[in-house]
């Protein structure tokens, strides 16, 4: 597998939303932030053994927070929401 497909995935994102989503078979990935469509879905595809229908790509900008008093701004993440064929599912939370 190319290395750039493996740097594109970077973690699972875990949260209330996600659960809900991984029940309409949609599971969603912190990426890369030059990671395009195509790169997710090769990335999943061949990480998982899975069939990608769709990828849709998010860009979340950091938030401006104050430690100390000083100003501060939270880095920017990117997200994927991937929804995966009929009857195929991927674990997120495994340990390795």
């Amino acid at each position: 597998m190319n290395e750039r497909l493996l740097g594109v995935l970077r973690a699972p994102h875990i949260s209330e939303k996600s659960a809900r989503l991984q029940e309409i078979n949609q599971y969603v990935f912190e990426v890369a932030p030059t990671a395009t469509r195509a790169d997710v879905k090769a990335a999943v595809e061949g990480l998982f053994n899975v069939q990608v229908q769709a990828v849709n790509l998010v860009n979340l900008k950091g938030k401006a927070r104050s430690f100390r008093n000083r100003a501060g701004t939270r880095s920017n993440k990117r997200k994927a929401y991937v929804r995966l064929a009929d009857g195929q599912t991927i674990d997120v939370t495994a340990k390795a």
